[in-house]
């Protein structure tokens, strides 16, 4: 019995770290084969999805419910909140083809994040040139996204400044608790 346990700890421990050790193209073509998550992807996205909407995960992971466009059904993803000057971002590890990124567009921004409560957001979208600093900084905070970008967290500015348009940011901008009206 305690033998399965170490075994399902490391198991554990070598797919939280998969990111850091594992060679980009190796892990993309592991999990991400043609820039989609496959089925391990997906079932992996969505217990991350579940422990970061019920606030088991750490507090920079966010559930983040998007309505579909096409379907109309809610959609739940995994995201790494970044911080910058104060203000916080969504990033799209997988660009601008990621379906909750399409919804958001569809929506106006207006979306649901879940980290043990529930918030009303409206998110709006980072022009390209306003990019690269967000993105470093979610570099930093997001190691399980390194794979999905050919630069490393460390590099100049002007790096990231080269791939901006490749990802796009969501400031979040306004949440339902920052509408409520003054009682003071």
């Amino acid at each position: 019995m305690k033998t399965a346990g170490l075994v399902v700890a490391a198991l554990l421990i070598a797919y939280l770290s998969m990111s850091l050790w594992m060679p980009r193209a190796w892990y993309r073509a592991l999990l991400y084969p043609q820039g989609k998550p496959n089925a391990l992807a997906r079932r992996l996205n969505a217990l991350s999805d579940w422990l970061s909407a019920i606030g088991l995960a750490p507090s920079l992971l966010v559930s983040l419910e998007t309505i579909g466009r096409t379907s109309g059904k809610k959609s739940r993803v995994p995201l790494v909140v970044a911080q910058l000057g104060g203000e916080h971002y969504l990033v799209s590890m997988l660009g601008p083809d990621a379906h909750w990124v399409a919804n958001l567009k569809a929506s106006h921004g207006v979306a649901l994040l879940r980290h043990g409560h529930t918030q009303s957001v409206r998110l709006q979208e980072v022009p390209v040139e306003q990019r690269a600093p967000i993105l470093q900084a979610y570099l930093r905070r997001a190691p399980g996204a390194r794979p999905h970008f050919d630069i490393n967290y460390s590099d100049p500015l002007e790096e990231f400044e080269r791939v901006a348009d490749r990802y796009p940011v969501w400031h979040i901008a306004s949440t339902a608790q920052d509408n409520r009206p003054d009682t003071g």
